[in-house]
């Protein structure tokens, strides 16, 4: 007699359930990857769109995205070039509406299944709930780097040249100012905006004539600036991306952006088809891996262990949350 059980409700439901979960994760994980598309004002080579280039990239190497760019785009172009990624299939959009803020939004209302993750100076509109903003919130490791700035300068007197005097560069300038301060509140700054996001020989010529008006260390959150500083031998503080490789004996610090967070994030809301209307600046903070400060590189041991006590401890209290840098989006002056 054979004594080989029978297979009875139970197991059925309970083998039924797991093979169920199996083909569901089977198909997660075979997902097509979601069709990215980015669009930029600037080349990808630009600070700032490069950390949102280099992001999208590692997500299509990761087979999370499908990823086509449109860089050099104008700002009365935009909206033309966002409705074409649209038409053409994209469910994912990035890039930065900063000078065509209206028209993107505008367009974007007319195709509410795709997911738009901006840059923006602005925030996020519940009547619009497939457009989501960010911006480079990344004021914490700008912080640092200014204390490392007020350690090192000796005429006390810093230049600072940026692009345009919008929150997201302001802000910046103001943690860094705030963290040199901290460290040397003898220091006096000289601020200047050239107006353009890419224009390395203004910003040069800017930062040649803070050098003659006394300036020993310059805040370069435009490419030329560590230029000007290098040709006339003081040195310079670097902004989203890390340039120490390229000017060793020029850029003490740099305050770094990931964008990774950011972007892996929306990926994750796409993919479970929860995306809507969001502020994702939070995910620029330190704490959320969004920005770090640069490895010193050939400046290690060179900063005043004063400073880099302060940077470490500053660092703990940030991440633990007992201290917070403030954001101020008001337009920075000369002192």
């Amino acid at each position: 007699m054979s004594h080989a059980l029978r297979p009875t409700r139970r197991h059925f439901m309970i083998t039924t359930a797991a093979s169920a979960l199996l083909t569901s994760a089977t198909r997660a994980l075979a997902a097509d990857p979601i069709k990215t598309a980015g669009i930029y004002t600037v080349p990808v080579e630009q600070q700032w769109v490069s950390r949102i280039h280099i992001a999208a990239l590692a997500a299509q190497d990761r087979g999370d995205i499908a990823y086509t760019y449109s860089e050099n785009v104008s700002n009365t172009d935009y909206a033309r070039v966002i409705r074409e990624y649209a038409e053409a299939g994209n469910t994912l959009i990035i890039g930065e509406v900063f000078g065509a803020e209206q028209e993107a939004r505008e367009v974007a209302a007319d195709y509410p299944d795709v997911a738009f993750l901006m840059g923006s100076s602005f925030k996020e509109d519940p009547a619009l709930p497939n457009f989501a903003v960010f911006d480079n919130y990344i004021q914490d490791a700008a912080y640092l780097s200014g204390i490392i700035a007020g350690a090192m300068t000796e005429t006390n007197n810093i230049g600072m040249v940026g692009g345009f005097p919008i929150p997201e560069v302001n802000r910046l300038m103001h943690a860094f100012m705030a963290g040199a301060q901290e460290m040397n509140p003898d220091i006096a700054f000289q601020v200047s905006f050239i107006g353009s996001w890419f224009d390395p020989p203004k910003a040069k010529e800017t930062a040649f004539a803070m050098i003659e008006n006394g300036a020993d260390i310059l805040y370069a959150e435009r490419f030329g600036v560590s230029d000007a500083a290098k040709e006339q031998g003081i040195l310079a503080i670097g902004n989203v991306i890390d340039t120490q490789p390229e000017y060793p004996d020029t850029v003490v610090a740099s305050a770094i952006w990931h964008f990774e967070p950011t972007l892996d994030k929306a990926i994750a809301e796409v993919q479970a088809g929860t995306f809507t209307a969001a502020d994702y600046g939070i995910y620029s903070f330190m704490n959320q891996g969004g920005t770090s400060l640069a490895p010193l590189g050939t400046f290690e041991g060179k900063v005043p262990a004063e400073a880099m006590a302060l940077v470490e401890q500053r660092t703990a209290e940030i991440m633990s949350g007992a201290f917070t840098v403030t954001i101020n989006d008001e337009e920075p002056t000369s002192s």
